[in-house]
């Protein structure tokens, strides 16, 4: 007799992250803040802005030049490749000038 040596693969977890947004980002999305759930395919800042541009007008006219808006990832400025492993809060800001 022979034991089952099966195991079950790991449910996939669902990353769900606060999204902030300030100025003017805030007011083309409509909203200072929110909860998603990340999909699987969105792994970088940059796919995470991508996806965001797809979901309405609002977002699209937010992110309409890629470049140009600013994230951080809990808390630390980050650049759009930035992997979002370990995220819980990503913000997004126009570009600030000194004084």
């Amino acid at each position: 007799m022979t034991q089952s040596s099966a195991t079950k693969a790991p449910a996939a977890q669902a990353r769900t992250v606060r999204l902030v947004y300030f100025a003017w980002v805030r007011e083309r999305v409509g909203q200072a803040e929110e909860q998603v759930v990340l999909p699987d395919d969105v792994a970088t800042v940059l796919d995470l802005v991508r996806w965001l541009k797809a979901r309405d007008e609002g977002y699209a006219a937010a992110f309409a030049d890629e470049t140009l808006v600013r994230a951080a990832v809990n808390q630390t400025h980050v650049k759009p490749g930035a992997s979002l492993d370990g995220a819980r809060e990503i913000a997004f800001f126009p570009p600030m000038t000194g004084g």
